[in-house]
């Protein structure tokens, strides 16, 4: 892990956008909640998750169409305000250490799930945690970007995230920038470097 993680933090400017980036040095402020949190339906969910409305009607196709080729995907977190992050976090740091913490849970502010754009899945073996030897991960991992989900935290991209593997943890950017991060195998943190800040630059130098 590089040592550059909660360091030089800045808070997002743009928190409600759905391709905000928000990991160990771009936090939310703590009061933030999204404005158009809606629950998902209890039929693709635990009861009461919340998420963006966008967000709803997305995952709600996945999670049913997914059903009508047999698989079971449901989301068991979704929304988080920044009080529970904080206790999450700290329930975590102090049973396994604020190392080890740091690498399965992000610091209050800095959670995806602030933002009501990310859920947690689990499949048919009813274990989040190994929602990779699932059944339905595989189709998870070859179709979630066409409803606008990526995998979030993939393999081999720790040093990049800053967080350990996370097959559950999917985040909505839509259906555009999820297909093109899907298919270059990238982090959301490699697409904003990529394609977001490259274009900023290129309209920077243009318009003025």
């Amino acid at each position: 892990m590089t040592d550059n993680f909660y360091k030089d933090i800045k808070f997002v400017k743009n928190p409600d956008d759905i391709l905000v980036l928000v990991n160990k040095n771009n936090r939310l402020p703590s009061n933030f909640i999204p404005s158009d949190l809606v629950p998902i339906d209890p039929k693709y969910a635990n009861e009461g998750k919340l998420v963006r409305e966008e967000v709803k009607i997305w995952f709600e196709k996945l999670s049913n169409d997914a059903k009508n080729l047999g698989y079971k995907i449901i989301a068991i977190s979704a929304f988080r305000d920044f009080n529970y992050q904080e206790q999450l976090y700290n329930y975590y740091a102090e049973t396994k250490g604020q190392k080890e913490a740091d690498l399965i849970s992000a610091r209050p502010g800095h959670s995806e799930h602030q933002t009501g754009l990310a859920v947690d899945v689990e499949g048919s073996n009813n274990n989040y945690n190994e929602f990779d030897k699932s059944i339905e991960f595989e189709w998870m991992k070859n179709n979630a970007h066409k409803y606008g989900f990526i995998l979030r935290y993939p393999k081999n991209k720790e040093k990049i995230t800053g967080f350990k593997y996370e097959p559950w943890h999917y985040r909505y950017v839509g259906k555009e920038a999820a297909n093109i991060i899907y298919h270059k195998n990238l982090t959301l943190e490699e697409y904003h470097r990529l394609y977001l800040k490259k274009n900023r630059l290129l309209c920077f130098s243009i318009c003025f």
